[in-house]
């Protein structure tokens, strides 16, 4: 995601809803997020799909290796032999 631009990427949700598909085709064509205020207020941000998803994979993978030094600090770690193991012996079960 590129840095916010507060000239071009904050806009009051009447001028988004008057020209929304020049909005949305901007967001496809700037990769930044568009702010839009409510009351002078942010009330949303939109994404484009792309972005969107980055970030939805950027978050599993931060809490998949959070998870992994959760293990750790806790204990719980095989070596790759037992991890080995106990996967040959589930392909047995199976």
């Amino acid at each position: 995601m590129r840095t916010l631009s507060v000239a071009n990427d904050i806009v009051p949700i009447a001028e988004f809803k008057t020209n929304i598909a020049s909005w949305f085709k901007k967001l496809q064509q700037s990769d930044h997020p568009l702010i839009i205020t409510q009351n002078s207020k942010p009330a949303g941000v939109l994404l484009s799909p792309a972005e969107y998803d980055a970030l939805v994979y950027r978050k599993s993978f931060l809490d998949s290796v959070g998870r992994g030094l959760e293990d750790l600090s806790a204990g719980r770690l095989s070596s790759t032999t037992e991890l080995k193991q106990e996967l040959a012996q589930r392909r047995s079960m199976q």
